[in-house]
């Protein structure tokens, strides 16, 4: 099985997580799938506190996959060897908690899922470069082009898309705008999403419970299950 969510940003959104909070996670095994759409933020300042979360979160009994978002350290992040995994390429953190590498496209479940982290901070005037900011959070051309020659060797059709951030036009019509900018990783998202042929689309980054378009979602704090080539709530309110 797939789950997804959204942000976790380290210990502080790990609640959803509970055994209170997600009863089904008792029958689960490292073959199914917990999907985090960005912000992970269990590689920050290797603190004590960062350490015990995130081997409370290895010993979940699923996989966890996740992309990055804007809140990630990506100096801790590039000490980490790329390796193939299900047809894309990943950084493994521990045993069962897999980062998923920018445009890399992976058969997990029988489904075929685009994954491409990354996002422009909005605050990053105030955060300090190196320290709790990185440029490296907007992707480059060369992994948007990596991106796109995936997607053709994938005859541009996929079942899921993973992002952190999401389309150009789905900021304007939500009027969005004044806070979450449009730029070259939102720009490069509105072409990929005129060209690709997909089922369904989860982006994290922007803290909502949301539906977007009859494809498009937010999702934070709840945890899809996919059913087919959709959905259902197992934890938190609903995708409205």
């Amino acid at each position: 099985m797939i789950f997804i969510t959204g942000d976790v940003h380290g210990e502080y959104d790990l609640r959803k997580f509970g055994k209170d909070e997600f009863p089904a996670q008792s029958g689960l095994t490292r073959k199914d799938y917990m999907i985090i759409c960005g912000d992970f933020g269990f590689l920050w300042d290797e603190s004590r506190t960062e350490r015990y979360w995130l081997k409370w979160l290895e010993r979940k009994p699923w996989t966890t996959l996740w992309i990055d978002g804007n809140h990630e350290n990506y100096s801790l992040l590039g000490r980490y060897r790329i390796e193939d995994w299900k047809g894309g390429k990943i950084q493994k953190i521990t045993d069962s908690i897999y980062h998923l590498c920018r445009g890399s496209v992976f058969t997990i479940d029988d489904k075929k899922i685009f994954a491409f982290g990354g996002a422009e901070s909005h605050d990053k005037q105030f955060r300090i470069p190196g320290v709790s900011y990185w440029p490296q959070e907007m992707p480059s051309l060369r992994e948007m082009t990596l991106g796109a020659e995936n997607l053709e060797k994938n005859d541009w059709k996929v079942d899921i898309v993973i992002s952190h951030s999401l389309p150009t036009f789905i900021l304007k019509e939500l009027e969005m705008t004044d806070i979450y900018k449009p730029n070259r990783l939102t720009d490069f998202f509105q072409k990929v999403n005129h060209n690709l042929d997909f089922d369904l689309w989860f982006s994290g980054h922007y803290h909502r419970n949301m539906q977007c378009t009859h494809k498009h979602y937010m999702i934070f704090d709840s945890i899809a299950k996919i059913t087919g080539n959709t959905f259902e709530i197992v934890e938190g309110e609903e995708l409205d």
